[in-house]
């Protein structure tokens, strides 16, 4: 029953329009590997051998990690050198707990290590600086996710 096919009453993707839009394309390479192409960069995203992949890039979840890493990093980094008291050395470490029911990360610690020591002050603003990060505040006030499906190949009714 073609005509009927959940995906074919689905519209395709439409292009973003807004300048604050943010798009990624992701594609199956082989298994459960996958391309993830933005801009000009692309990254592989995989399954360790025991889920079936064969380890050549992060999984999803580190994946999620990493954006909340290098997004408190990129803040630190900012407010250090605004200030004048380090132009490098910072390092950010996530950590993040697998929670079921429904299956989803959770306890997400971020620790931020300054090159240099800071006063209870700079240390204070260093984290203020650190919770104004997009992926932070995506994921401590989250949004709606609306997820929808589309074929590529839309099925043809009748002749």
């Amino acid at each position: 029953m073609a005509g009927n096919c959940l995906c074919a009453r689905f519209k395709a993707p439409q292009p973003l329009t807004s300048e604050d839009a943010m798009e990624v394309r992701v594609s199956q390479v082989k298994g459960v590997q996958f391309s993830v192409k933005t801009r000009t960069h692309e990254l592989v995203s995989d399954q360790p051998v025991e889920n079936g992949g064969k380890d050549t890039g992060m999984t999803p979840p580190e994946l999620l990690l990493g954006a909340l890493g290098t997004c408190a990093a990129y803040y630190a980094v900012e407010y250090l050198q605004m200030r004048k008291l380090a132009e490098a050395g910072v390092k950010v470490r996530v950590t993040a707990e697998k929670l079921n029911q429904p299956a989803r990360l959770g306890g997400f610690v971020v620790t931020v290590s300054c090159p240099v020591p800071l006063t209870d002050a700079h240390n204070q603003g260093l984290l203020r600086a650190v919770h104004h990060c997009l992926i932070h505040n995506s994921l401590a006030s989250p949004g709606e996710i609306r997820v929808e499906t589309t074929t590529m190949n839309p099925v043809l009714t009748g002749s």
